[in-house]
């Protein structure tokens, strides 16, 4: 079987919710008990937004480490995008409280970092060698026909025209040390609902512009949670939601807002 014909999974926002992301992995078959990866020459991608909002935002940080080498023995493979909260933890992390020129912030990026649900316990575990994971992972893929994003926006056309661009430029965003630089590198990772009035299939709408300059034929995103931005009361979320004449795929099941952990085969 080729890679391409294997089983493909996503999964977005865990949010510090190690128990809930192991459960939802081994109700699939892609771990077991142990927590060790099941899943043979599956494809598991992680959207973004592994921290921050609850318990142990280090803890899955390790766990997708984890299960990433364990997946490679097998033949699997488990891959990671960048999410705006990390972005938003690296910036509490280089550069603390210190005052950012044109945002009245009390505590600077620090601030902001725990206005947006910054954990305190995430920030003091965090080591250097976490610091370098987050700063290796891409901002945008395609596997198959998919264009995985962790944000519902067309902003990542900022960084660039194609995948690899886009991913250069966000992890030269990463190296900066100027705060200005960091607020909007910052803003444009957590922009929102760019796609929600593209309901219609057009050339010139801001979902074919994301298909057809960095690829791929459906779009998919977690960062705006089907509870609060999509109206689906918590209790009743249960897959992820397909919109935008169908060419867009929503799977923040919102777990910090009562919803859950939305882990969704594609292929």
């Amino acid at each position: 079987m080729s890679k391409s014909e294997s089983p493909l999974y996503v999964v977005a926002d865990v949010h510090g919710h190690r128990s809930e992301l192991r459960t939802a992995l081994l109700d699939e078959g892609l771990v077991d008990p142990a927590g060790q990866w099941s899943g043979g020459d599956a494809r598991l991608w992680l959207l973004g937004d592994y921290v921050d909002r609850g318990p142990d935002g280090v803890g899955v940080i390790d766990d997708i480490r984890q299960l990433a080498a364990s997946a490679e023995i097998t033949g699997g493979e488990v891959r990671a995008l960048l999410g705006n909260h990390e972005v938003q933890l690296l910036a509490a992390h280089r550069f603390g409280t210190a005052p950012i020129p044109g945002w009245d912030e009390p505590g600077g990026f620090r601030g902001g970092w725990a206005r947006f649900g910054g954990r305190e316990d995430d920030l003091r575990r965090l080591t250097p060698e976490h610091v370098a994971w987050i700063m290796s992972l891409p901002a945008v893929a395609v596997v198959d026909r998919y264009l995985l994003v962790h944000s519902d926006t067309d902003r990542y056309l900022e960084f660039g025209q194609t995948i690899g661009a886009v991913n250069a430029a966000v992890a030269t965003a990463m190296i900066s040390l100027d705060t200005s630089d960091w607020l909007k590198f910052c803003g444009r990772m957590s922009d929102r609902s760019a796609f929600r009035e593209a309901e219609s299939a057009r050339p010139d709408d801001v979902v074919s512009a994301m298909l057809g300059t960095l690829g791929g034929e459906l779009l998919v995103h977690g960062h705006s949670t089907l509870t609060k931005y999509f109206g689906v009361p918590p209790q009743d979320v249960r897959e992820a939601l397909w919109y935008a004449d169908g060419r867009v795929v929503a799977v923040d099941g919102g777990v910090y807002e009562g919803g859950r952990i939305l882990l969704t085969r594609l292929v």
